[in-house]
């Protein structure tokens, strides 16, 4: 990847509804070869999908909570049958396996408290757990889904 494509990138993150006309105006490319390297992009999955981002609140789901997972087990089978089962319930947006005393965090989103509880009821009844820890998110300072592109902002050489 080259600047270019850093830079339609970091375009895309921003806003993927633009055209390829827009997006290919803003790097100074016309509109083939931006519309080349954004197909190049995708079949490379450097580009996973193009999708809308929501408000959380807007559609009802203003509670975040953060769910850390210590387990007993650490085998294969345990971890496949946990990806299976969390993976299925809609609140869960994220999971990571994680190093250090926490061996999984979920970030959750529902609408409200008892709604949350009734999750954690299904979570630990259908997923065997030494340690479940809930930690309710007060408010949202930054949320983004744009991820820091080493080129898209880098100074120019100045010329000689």
């Amino acid at each position: 990847m080259d600047q270019t494509d850093y830079k339609i990138l970091a375009i895309l993150q921003e806003d993927s509804s633009l055209s390829v006309a827009e997006v290919a105006s803003r790097v100074h490319l016309s509109q083939t070869p931006a519309w080349r390297r954004i197909q190049k992009l995708e079949e490379s999955g450097v580009i996973q999908r193009r999708v809308a981002l929501l408000d959380p609140e807007a559609i009802g789901l203003g509670l975040t909570v953060f769910v850390e997972i210590e387990t007993g087990d650490h085998s294969a089978a345990w971890l496949g049958e946990f990806a299976v089962l969390v993976s299925a319930m809609p609140e869960v947006m994220d999971i990571y396996r994680l190093a250090g005393d926490v061996d999984y965090l979920l970030r959750i989103a529902v609408p409200g408290m008892s709604d949350y509880d009734a999750f954690y009821k299904r979570l630990v009844a259908q997923v065997p757990c030494k340690n479940v820890t809930s930690r309710f998110a007060m408010e949202r300072v930054k949320s983004t889904t744009a991820y820091p592109l080493p080129m898209a902002n880098a100074p120019r050489p100045s010329p000689r």
